[in-house]
């Protein structure tokens, strides 16, 4: 499993809700010590903990396993889609034409 994933997300999503470690570890019962191993892939919570961490940030399972599980590329499109509607239509051109100049170069993908 991908520890660190996991850890990244959890401190990624307590960033945007504009948490201090000591915040969440309140919030989950958990020392900040823990909260902090998490972050950096030292340790995989319990599912009972993993799930208190998850409620405490408001944010649904799949959006922190969205790197380890097979389906997380569909979670990471809709979070990006998201993110996209948000922007003009002239940036959103923009990242298209960055996008389609990428895959152009993917051997996978033909034109």
């Amino acid at each position: 499993m991908k520890a660190n994933s996991i850890g990244k997300n959890i401190r990624k999503f307590r960033l945007e809700k504009k948490l201090r470690q000591e915040d969440l570890a309140e919030m989950t019962g958990l020392s900040t010590n823990y909260i902090g191993m998490v972050e950096r892939g030292e340790k995989i919570p319990a599912l009972e903990t993993f799930i208190g961490i998850v409620n405490a940030l408001g944010v649904s399972v799949d959006m922190i396993l969205c790197d380890v599980v097979n389906s997380g590329y569909e979670v990471r499109s809709s979070l990006l889609t998201e993110k996209m509607e948000k922007l003009s239509a002239e940036d959103r051109a923009k990242i298209y034409d960055v996008i389609d100049a990428m895959l152009k170069h993917v051997k996978q993908v033909k034109p």
